[in-house]
């Protein structure tokens, strides 16, 4: 054809891929290294799923709360449909009080964006971070938008180096100038989370003393 020479056997190439970077330990222990750099005082959880999210929740006993519940025999409560009439007027102070607290979530993961996308939803109503392999966070697209987007939403940012050790890259938010998103921190769904989480709380302590 005019204008455009033809080229015979020519063999596309597949082009070079670069295999993700992995995590160096199991998330849970990368997890609590993390919360000790991060100054977060309570018990690290097994990795869950909480509001659709894998994270690793890091959670704190309520004694006198805790204590109120043993007295009156009121153990985790972790039927959702249960815990869902728990928000209606006419239960008003005939339901149990939360008998932990949230201190903070971890989202371990090989790529900024997974890690930000189980994160950034636990950021409206308690601490946040993510644990990330240390060469993601040299890449370009973390340092362009992984970064800006961690700032953004609070979420602190920690790496994990090939032999395990675990160092803070960028702190997140504090609770001094988190604003706490009220309409979600009483909804159902955290409601029920409290529970599911005091039920674990209570489990691992069990097994623990056995």
């Amino acid at each position: 054809m005019p204008g455009r020479t033809a080229v015979q056997n020519v063999r596309a190439l597949p082009a070079s891929t670069v295999p993700p970077a992995e995590l160096p330990a199991p998330a849970e222990q990368l997890a609590a290294r993390a919360a000790e750099l991060l100054g977060w005082r309570g018990l690290v959880l097994p990795p869950m799923s909480l509001l659709g999210r894998r994270v690793v929740p890091v959670v704190e006993l309520v004694p006198d709360r805790h204590a109120e519940r043993l007295c009156w025999g009121v153990g985790p409560v972790t039927d959702r449909t249960t815990v869902s009439t728990w928000v209606w007027p006419e239960m008003v102070g005939r339901v149990p009080p939360p008998a932990v607290r949230l201190v903070g979530v971890l989202a371990p993961a090989r790529h900024w964006r997974s890690a930000l996308t189980s994160a950034v939803p636990f950021a409206r109503i308690c601490s946040a971070a993510v644990v990330l392999p240390a060469l993601v966070t040299t890449g370009d697209d973390y340092v362009t938008n992984g970064m800006l987007r961690a700032r953004l939403y609070g979420v602190g940012v920690l790496t994990a180096d090939p032999d395990g050790a675990v160092g803070l890259e960028l702190p997140g938010s504090t609770d001094e100038d988190r604003v706490i998103d009220v309409d979600l921190a009483t909804s159902p769904a955290v409601r029920w989370m409290h529970e599911v989480l005091y039920d674990r709380v209570l489990a691992m302590t069990a097994a623990s003393a056995d």
